[in-house]
């Protein structure tokens, strides 16, 4: 009796083994940018800094426009409606890579599509600086997307530069038209 007891403890325990490695490993959390955007935005709404945009089309016209805190959301509108990828519904659609880049002393977190296709945001990446005296401090997020239909293809290449300033680069291609590249820079904290 006490052998065929042993045996079954022992038939127990690889069972729930063996389940537990059949079970997927726990991913960890993607980096949550559209939080931590919105936060910078919010930041921004009470800033008493000047808020400037810039406008620049084709790189042959150029505007320059004071903006008012309570437009700035309006003006960052780009970072704001992209889809949150740290939400769990996103974590089989993207890969998550985390390398050091000496040269730069940067960390950075590169998230990219599972299927490239199907979802808007191609790119994102943050760009963490490591300090462990006063603690890492995020610097940069850029973010890639891509919308393609049958008449026409809107790329844009968006970076933030954390409590600094954005930009965001859209490219254009209509049908039967030439390909046009608009790129907005808002500034509201220059060192």
């Amino acid at each position: 009796m006490k052998k065929s007891s042993l045996v079954l403890l022992a038939s127990l325990a690889l069972f729930i083994s063996c389940g537990s490695s059949d079970d997927k490993e726990k991913k960890e959390d993607f980096f949550p940018v559209d939080a931590f955007l919105k936060s910078q935005i919010a930041q921004v709404d009470t800033t008493l800094n000047t808020i400037r945009q810039f406008l620049y089309i084709d790189s042959s016209r150029t505007d320059t426009i004071y903006i008012r805190r309570e437009n700035f959301r309006a003006v960052a509108k780009d970072f704001i409606g992209l889809p949150d990828i740290s939400a769990s519904k996103y974590s089989d659609r993207y890969t998550e890579t985390k390398q050091f880049d000496e040269s730069i002393n940067r960390v950075l977190l590169v998230y990219t599509p599972v299927k490239p296709e199907q979802e808007l945001i191609q790119r994102q990446e943050v760009l963490i600086q490591p300090d462990p005296a006063a603690g890492d401090k995020i610097k940069t997020i850029i973010i890639n997307t891509s919308i393609n239909t049958k008449d026409s293809a809107v790329q844009k290449r968006m970076l933030w530069q954390v409590d600094k300033s954005f930009q965001v680069v859209t490219i254009k291609q209509l049908p039967g038209q030439p390909e046009t590249t608009t790129t907005t820079r808002v500034v509201w904290n220059e060192e």
